[in-house]
């Protein structure tokens, strides 16, 4: 693997987070499949001398329940969307053939060296509802339940996976309009009064709570949109009684103390860095 020499002293104060899609697969190279891309980004954070730290532990130091600290020479990992290629390992992406699952990439990880790296986990960010996660694998995957949540129980079992909340549904292009709502498809831009907020969120929230066991603490914006009205009115209002303490957009950037929590940045494989040496120059970068 292509990395720089002479390393400058490093700090990772304030931190990265990354993001990653498990059904999003051209190829078998890194620039093509993220599985791939994960498992050689774990070796560049290790290169680095960075632990991989629960996204959890990120939101704690936020909202002042850690030292801030404590977070220094660490990255957060995260994936969006929710398929079975998160966590189910074997399974086959169309001529691609099987794939390890990033469930999978970090557990090998993780098994190379227990002691440093129990904390590791991956936030999994999931789209609740139930049709329009059938209509999105039949449309957009391969119409074999990929989207599917029979493998929800069985990853989070393993403490090194956690859920987050994608919304609804994804507010799609492929889903037909929904007849409550004035809400158009494909662009979650949208989103942008109570009503549409508390379909695509607030109901998110309370199916996952019910079939997680828990209440989702974290949400990501699909798309990476943003919709003002969601980032400075109702999550800092609705947020924290739904149980939701920080989102995340698809802006790459460090998380700082200071960071709006409603709108924190995640750096995305393939968007922010192609490879593993820009990865490197991206987590050392003043």
């Amino acid at each position: 693997m292509p990395l720089q020499s002479g390393l400058k002293p490093f700090c990772a104060l304030p931190m990265h987070i990354l993001a990653y899609h498990a059904g999003l697969i051209d190829g078998p190279d890194y620039a093509q499949n993220d599985h791939v891309a994960l498992r050689e980004d774990l070796e560049v954070i290790a290169h680095l001398g960075l632990r991989v730290l629960p996204l959890q532990t990120v939101v704690d130091a936020l909202l002042g329940r850690r030292d801030w600290s404590t977070l220094d020479g660490a990255v957060a990992l995260t994936c969006d969307d929710g398929t079975a290629f998160d966590a189910l390992p074997g399974r086959e992406y169309g001529a691609h053939g099987p794939q390890p699952s990033l469930l999978g990439v970090l557990q090998a990880w993780i098994d190379e060296d227990p002691a440093s790296r129990s904390q590791a986990s991956l936030t999994s960010f999931l789209i609740a509802s139930p049709e329009a996660r059938a209509a999105m694998d039949r449309h957009c995957l391969f119409d074999r339940n990929d989207l599917d949540s029979d493998w929800w129980a069985a990853a989070q079992g393993t403490g090194h996976m956690v859920f987050g909340n994608h919304s609804w549904d994804h507010n799609h292009p492929i889903l037909p309009p929904e007849e409550a709502l004035p809400l158009s498809r494909g662009d979650f831009f949208a989103v942008d009064d109570e009503a549409k907020a508390d379909y695509e969120i607030a109901q998110a929230q309370a199916f996952l709570a019910e079939a997680l066991g828990q209440r989702p603490t974290c949400f990501a914006y699909p798309f990476g949109h943003v919709p003002e009205f969601l980032r400075s009115t109702y999550l800092p209002r609705r947020g924290p009684e739904l149980g939701l303490e920080a989102a995340f957009t698809t802006e790459t950037g460090r998380v700082r103390p200071d960071s709006d929590r409603w709108a924190l940045p995640r750096s995305v494989c393939r968007w922010h860095w192609k490879s593993p040496a820009e990865l490197e120059a991206l987590l050392t970068a003043d």
